[in-house]
């Protein structure tokens, strides 16, 4: 089947008057969004080098232009000229204007102490694709592509993904000043990428990179502040077992996690079983920013080894991700060891398996594809 984009799930409806940041790292969809919901719009597209030297000379030329001017107003990449953001506020305040403002990095405007509207914008996130947003979707072939729209329906992922590594770093990473010492930031990336699901452990990570533990947490910073990763918070709320409290990070999409690690994983093999786990998040925190915004997603280890890939909601649901297609009672532990320390809602092993099913103990497998129609159908939440 012919790989297609259908549509996204990404929606936003402003009311008149009304303002919003659109944030998502680079080619995650933004400027292609804009362009097919809202035609006609005004779009300033601060990655036009004239537009940009314009605005950066004269930001009140804002003010000046578009004073006058009904309807919505978009500013493209909004953090290279963070001081738009004071003529902005003027315009809501004095002329009832709406902006629509989008970016891939929110660092440079709060290290420059920009004025972010003081709540008076809403805040929208777009991520990378879903199932149920695309056709022709080969698990073992996303596990390279990842699922930036560009590099999904590319012929080849990797030469475009290689390109992306590159251009981002040069751009956003050292156009901005972000980091002075690239190389160091470059190799912290592959390292970042290797450990990508598991613990996170600045001293060891430091040790790779050839830089300290401080610079290695400022590099972290970066990686989230530009929504090129994000962290996973440990589940706390426990009576009966000393818990892991260490958070976990995760790259952003999983084609560059793989591309960064040198890797092509294929099924059976613990690389695969580590992709698959961080495809499913991906899947979730998809979920989570266009459906549910204050859904809490976590992740439970225990110090005597048991563990639970992810907990919903306050244990209303709780996931294992196994890349196995026959799933048996010993990848149940770690959902049976929860219960066993207070009630979850519904314990669920999303795997590779064909048909639906429910173990003797109430736990349900679910094929991947099955879970994924009934997270986004709603049926969870």
């Amino acid at each position: 089947m012919v790989k297609k984009i259908t549509y996204r799930q990404f929606t936003l409806s402003l009311p008149p008057g009304k303002s919003a940041f659109l944030w998502g790292p680079r080619k995650v969809g933004k400027t292609y969004w804009l362009r097919h919901h809202l035609p006609g719009t005004v779009v300033i597209d601060l990655l036009k080098t004239d537009i940009f030297a314009e605005f950066a000379a004269r930001p009140s030329l804002l003010r000046e232009r578009y004073q006058q001017h009904k309807g919505l107003l978009v500013i493209d990449e909004i953090q290279k000229v963070p001081a738009l953001l004071d003529e902005a506020h003027w315009l809501i305040e004095n002329k009832g204007m709406s902006f629509l403002m989008t970016g891939s990095s929110a660092r440079k405007l709060r290290r420059s102490h920009a004025n972010l509207l003081g709540g008076r914008a809403w805040r929208r996130i777009m991520a990378p694709l879903s199932r149920v947003e695309t056709e022709g979707f080969n698990l073992e072939e996303v596990m390279v592509s990842g699922l930036l729209p560009p590099h999904y329906l590319s012929p080849d992922p990797v030469e475009d993904i290689r390109g992306y590594v590159a251009d981002y770093l040069k751009e956003e990473i050292a156009g901005e000043a972000l980091v002075r010492n690239i190389p160091a930031f470059s190799e912290f990336l592959r390292v970042a990428a290797v450990t990508s699901s598991e613990l996170l452990n600045y001293t060891n990570v430091a040790r790779e990179t050839g830089v300290s533990p401080k610079v290695v947490r400022g590099y972290f910073e970066i990686l989230e502040d530009t929504y090129l990763g994000f962290r996973l918070q440990p589940w706390r709320k426990v009576k009966n077992r000393r818990l892991i409290e260490t958070e976990k990070f995760y790259l952003f999409d999983i084609g560059i996690a793989n591309y960064l690690c040198r890797r092509r994983p294929k099924p059976g093999t613990p690389e695969f079983g580590k992709s698959f786990e961080h495809y499913i998040l991906m899947e979730l925190k998809a979920y989570q920013a266009y459906k549910n915004p204050e859904l809490d997603i976590s992740f439970w280890r225990t110090a005597g080894g048991f563990e639970v890939d992810f907990l919903l909601a306050d244990k209303a649901l709780a996931l294992e991700a196994k890349a196995s297609p026959r799933v048996h009672e010993g990848h149940a532990k770690g959902l049976l060891a929860l219960a066993g320390d207070g009630p979850v809602k519904k314990s669920i092993i999303v795997c590779l398996e064909n048909e639906p099913r429910t173990l003797a103990n109430g736990i349900e497998i679910a094929p991947w594809e099955n879970f994924v129609q009934r997270l986004w159908a709603g049926e969870f939440f």
